[in-house]
């Protein structure tokens, strides 16, 4: 049997969902026998790679660069599952979004800031003007709630997808937890 291609990507996000993702401990090694992980922040590829089987994302989408990064993942994606609050539903990068753009550069650039205060224009990814959850803007296949989601529920959620069957996590999991 051939191994699956599989991504891990974060957005704007904690790295909670990552996290929980390493916390598979000793069953990572009975993945690597079924899966090569072609990217992720873990390792150190830095363009998304074509044909990839199986892609976990973490975080909303927020920023321009989060934007470009989800198309481009969803194109080159058989399988696309939202993992975590803030991928389902913007959770807390989406406390942002009745204050606007405008407040939210304030807060953080100007009112915060004792040195060289200003909003960047380099360096830092342009903000959308809302934080978005991931299928408001590509067509996501499988949902994981959970903040973050356990160790236990990433391993379910990655067997049962590697044998072919869609996962169930109505009793592994729930938003929040």
């Amino acid at each position: 049997m051939s191994k699956k291609r599989l991504a891990t990507v974060w957005l704007d996000g904690c790295s909670g969902c990552h996290m929980s993702f390493l916390d598979m401990d000793e069953r990572l090694l009975a993945l690597a026998s079924l899966i090569d992980l072609v990217y992720s922040p873990l390792v150190d590829a830095k363009e998304f790679p074509e044909n990839v089987d199986l892609t976990l994302v973490e975080g909303a989408v927020s920023s321009e660069e989060d934007l470009h990064k989800i198309q481009i993942v969803r194109q080159r994606t058989t399988t696309l599952v939202s993992l975590g609050d803030c991928a389902v539903t913007a959770n807390v990068p989406g406390m942002r979004n009745p204050f606007g753009l405008k407040p939210v550069y304030d807060r953080a650039y100007r009112e915060n800031v004792t040195f060289d205060p200003g909003i960047p224009n380099q360096v830092v990814p342009a903000l959308l003007p809302y934080s978005r959850p991931v299928h408001e803007i590509v067509t996501v296949d499988v949902f994981v709630p959970g903040c973050p989601p356990s160790a236990d529920t990433i391993f379910y959620v990655l067997t049962e997808l590697l044998e072919g069957r869609q996962p169930d996590v109505s009793q592994k999991t729930r938003f929040g937890s």
